[in-house]
């Protein structure tokens, strides 16, 4: 019985495929700009997975970055890959290295941040930052600096991504008593409530069209984000109209924690796992 199934659902003919299928725990798929790989994590390692040919997992180098977390993901030019290690300081930071592997370069000083988030210029990070106990959405200038914070302390703000327009950020947030998904102006400015549902909403990611979001929900009585628990991967309309479930999975951390649309806006990878025996 395999561990992680890396699939791929099309919205066209509302169907998934398996990629590939392993014994290892693999997570969080970012599709390449290109369209030809995704980018997946697994035991503190980067890996790329072809989407063309017999898939197999192909290692990346990444320097002294060996305990690498879900939250990563590749620059709109395809060049680069950001990643959220915490060798270096015993606590998640983000660093940039090129696409292809290589020697990676601090982002945050801040401590501990997660990347979630390249806008679509490439130029900057959203990310989840916790300072003070506090967890909030930030952003950065890739090479570094002082950081934007967007939320102040609301509840619990996690798992920010760009709409591709760059206007604004959508994220979770648990500000209203349950974590649901919210968006708010990637320049400041007050955060807007885009679901009210009775799920814990986890994980926006806006289309490359811009029309849509997918995002993961769980059972409205679970708390945080934790691995191996019946889910539904759902989708919606920008403004949180329309919201519907796509499927049920046994999944949820790691399924898809960083941006996963295909580039054609009509594809998302996702992990499906299968219990521990």
């Amino acid at each position: 019985m395999p561990r992680s199934s890396i699939e791929i659902f099309d919205l066209r003919t509302r169907e998934s495929r398996v990629v590939w299928q392993t014994e290892a725990l693999f997570e969080a798929p970012n599709w390449s700009p290109c369209g030809r790989y995704l980018l997946l994590n697994s035991d503190g390692r980067m890996y790329r997975l072809a989407l063309e040919g017999q898939p197999l997992p192909e290692p990346l180098e990444t320097g002294f970055a060996t305990l690498c977390n879900n939250d990563h993901g590749i620059s709109p030019d395809g060049e680069w890959m950001a990643v959220s290690d915490k060798v270096e300081f015993g606590k998640s930071a983000i660093y940039i290295l090129p696409a292809g592997g290589g020697d990676p370069r601090l982002v945050t000083r801040n401590l501990p941040s997660y990347w979630h988030g390249w806008s679509p210029d490439g130029q900057s990070f959203a990310y989840c930052g916790i300072r003070d106990d506090l967890f909030d959405i930030y952003t950065i200038g890739v090479g570094g600096g002082e950081e934007l914070r967007l939320t102040f302390g609301e509840g619990r703000n996690d798992g920010p991504d760009y709409s591709p327009d760059g206007r604004w950020i959508y994220f979770n947030s648990s500000r209203s008593g349950r974590m649901q998904i919210w968006r708010v102006p990637a320049e400041g400015g007050e955060a807007e409530r885009i679901t009210d549902s009775p799920y814990g909403d986890w994980f926006p990611h806006p289309s490359p069209l811009g029309d849509k979001v997918v995002f993961l929900s769980y059972d409205g009585d679970v708390f945080d984000h934790p691995r191996d628990h019946a889910v539904r991967i759902r989708l919606m309309d920008v403004d949180g109209s329309n919201a519907e479930t796509l499927f049920e999975l046994f999944g949820g951390q790691g399924t898809m924690n960083s941006p996963n649309w295909a580039p054609d806006g009509h594809r998302f990878a996702y992990v499906r796992y299968f219990p521990i025996a």
